[in-house]
């Protein structure tokens, strides 16, 4: 058995240097590359194993451990987790920035790969540099808050400890049912020491996606729930899509009438336009799937967590006879809702069923066209929103002084547009095949419930997680995965101003993204949650603090977000207009570097929800009379929703 002497970080680059994914027959290179921030617990050991011989994996340099570790999310989910790009951080506070990048990934299910720094395992100089010392157990470092995120976690003490947890790291990053953030600790001591390596732990290894086909007796038990079942509604997950099953979910469909509403991570599967998709459902769903869902008998959920928002916190399935049928390669998720369960891969269940499932007729009739039909009109309706001063009245109708806060902003910005009308232009103007990247505050609602997408996996959406911060720098790993297509990061001002670093990067790297900010001053979705449930606006506007009353209740602030993204080197518009912003997208398709939009927007202006409900915790005593009828519309709710 032949031997290579490598230090650990050495052997590490050159195992993740040939670690390949088959699917389908198609090979494709695992790990493209890394992302780096260099610091004194990884730049001598990983850095210089990187500056020796890197093999193909492309380095790529992050300015923010957060946000590089967001930007190789956005790389593996627009990859459909086919591939990766790795991060390194050093020790302390830059591996503690990955932390919230690995719950989002976790949270997300999509494979992420961090490699933070650790203290040294001898020990000889503790505490070292950005060391934390746990008087109780000194054998804890930062990284050790990286296992509540993680869905495997180790620490390589000795460099022949790094074989399996590199075999471990593969094993849950190429899992499609365990998938999530994997995280290697490397003591910065351990990263330089060396040692003799088997040759054949440098193999080329090609790991297959695991098509998991059902059981004969699962099978059996789905078709005999859809035979006797009459309106059945599919909901299209994130893992329908990772399956790349799309195609088998229209021959089942379209077989059997079955109408197919969507996920966020679902959405973009099949496109809007599809006769038989009703679209997004639940909490940020749209008209035409929170019809259907209410009379659904049968929810056939295909590789979905069935997250709060996809069922309106259990509540939207009002049918008294409703079951669930989980077609998802998760055990841990087919249990969900007591559903029956058809454990096995999207593509190969949904095969199954279409084969397996004889004369069935469903009696939704025309009721599927109809909310076609409606969602269409409500869509045009909420894009042609616009503002005039007589009689508007927002989409977001609550207790704001509205007259008072719209003067306000049209006097400090000259810009009365509307965040629906926006939308609405962006939508008929993108080219078909752009990418939109969106993750939290009002947007990924606005978007589930009227943006129709064109064009297959053209919709990024993160609302596992629903991180704050992670819109801009994961449009740069989707530009990194689709260099061909544009991309279109749809981001408010609070989530801009939260993260925004890998901005710089994508002018590093030639990969230019067009961000395209909404700004309204506020946490807008945070300020209608508030207001919608009883509370009048509290610290989710973006206000001076008043010195007469000491509360953050002054005039807005306003920010020149063109300024700051001009500073960067991205070509910036300011616009207030909608002629304004027509122009500007024709012209930033001509550009070749970053752009940024910086749009005006009137708050309250978003589209609001659907005949849907979402729990949240509501004071159940007050001296509001308006919250106190909100915890009795809660009970309610909480009355006629499923409970477990």
């Amino acid at each position: 058995m032949g031997t290579i002497r490598l230090t650990t970080a050495q052997a590490l680059v050159k195992f993740l240097d040939n670690q390949y994914l088959n699917v389908d027959g198609v090979e494709t290179k695992f790990v493209k590359g890394i992302f780096a921030i260099f610091g004194h617990g990884n730049v001598l050991g990983l850095g210089q194993a990187l500056e020796q011989d890197s093999g193909d994996l492309v380095v790529h340099q992050g300015r923010n451990e957060q946000g590089m570790a967001h930007a190789a999310i956005g790389f593996a989910k627009q990859s459909l987790r086919r591939q990766i790009i790795a991060c390194t951080s050093s020790v302390g506070p830059g591996a503690a920035n990955m932390i919230t990048a690995a719950a989002t990934a976790t949270a997300n299910r999509i494979p992420l790969l961090l490699l933070p720094g650790d203290v040294f395992a001898t020990r000889q100089p503790d505490p070292v540099l950005q060391q934390i010392e746990q008087s109780h157990d000194l054998s804890i470092s930062t990284n050790d808050a990286f296992r509540a995120v993680s869905k495997y976690w180790d620490r390589v003490s000795r460099p022949e400890q790094l074989m399996t947890a590199c075999i471990n790291a593969l094993r849950v990053l190429t899992d499609p049912a365990e998938t999530g953030a994997v995280t290697i600790a490397l003591p910065q001591d351990v990263q330089g020491e060396a040692w003799d390596f088997p040759e054949y732990f440098f193999q080329k290894r090609v790991h297959r996606l695991d098509r998991r086909l059902p059981t004969a007796a699962q099978l059996e038990d789905a078709l005999a729930l859809i035979a006797r079942k009459h309106k059945p509604l599919i909901i299209v997950g994130g893992g329908l899509k990772y399956s790349d099953a799309g195609d088998a979910l229209l021959k089942f469909a379209e077989r059997f009438n079955i109408p197919f509403a969507e996920t966020q991570a679902g959405k973009g599967t099949i496109v809007s336009d599809h006769p038989l998709n009703v679209g997004g459902v639940g909490e940020t769903g749209c008209l035409a799937a929170n019809l259907l869902a209410k009379e659904a008998d049968l929810v056939i959920g295909i590789g979905t967590r069935y997250t709060d928002f996809t069922t309106a916190s259990k509540w939207i399935f009002q049918n008294p006879d409703v079951s669930y049928l989980n077609l998802n390669v998760s055990n841990f998720d087919s249990y969900k809702l007591d559903a029956v369960q058809l454990l096995a891969d999207a593509r190969e269940g949904l095969t199954a069923l279409e084969s397996g499932l004889q004369g069935f007729e469903n009696h939704w009739g025309g009721q599927i066209e109809l909310s076609q039909s409606k969602l269409l009109k409500e869509t045009q309706r909420v894009y042609a929103a616009t503002y005039n001063t007589d009689d508007f009245i927002p989409e977001i109708a609550d207790h704001a002084d509205r007259e008072a806060l719209f003067a306000e902003f049209e006097r400090l910005t000259k810009s009365v547009l509307t965040q629906s009308s926006v939308l609405g232009t962006l939508n008929e103007q993108l080219p078909k095949d752009a990418v939109i990247v969106a993750a939290a505050g009002s947007l990924p609602g606005d978007l589930q419930r009227v943006w129709r997408t064109k064009d297959y996996n053209s919709y990024h959406v993160e609302y596992g997680y629903s991180c704050m911060g992670y819109e801009v720098n994961a449009a740069l790993g989707v530009k990194l995965a689709q260099p061909q297509r544009e991309v279109y990061v749809m981001v408010g001002d609070g989530s801009f101003m939260m993260l925004h670093s890998e901005l710089v990067t994508s002018i590093q790297e030639g990969a230019k993204i067009n961000v395209v900010l909404l700004d309204n001053m506020t946490n807008g979705c945070i300020n209608n949650l508030q207001m919608e449930h009883g509370m009048d606006s509290f610290t989710t506007e973006f206000r001076f603090r008043n010195p007469e009353g000491g509360k953050l209740d002054g005039g807005f602030v306003p920010v020149d977000f063109a300024a700051i993204a001009g500073g960067y080197g991205c070509k910036t518009y300011r616009i207030t207009t909608l002629e304004q912003l027509e122009a500007a997208l024709i012209d930033a398709q001509k550009q070749t570097v970053s752009v940024l939009f910086d749009i005006k927007v009137l708050p309250k202006t978003m589209v609001h929800k659907y005949f849907s409900w979402w729990h949240v915790g509501v004071a159940q005593t007050s001296t509001s009379t308006r919250t106190q009828e909100v915890a009795d519309n809660l009970n309610v709710h909480i009355e006629q929703a499923r409970k477990y």
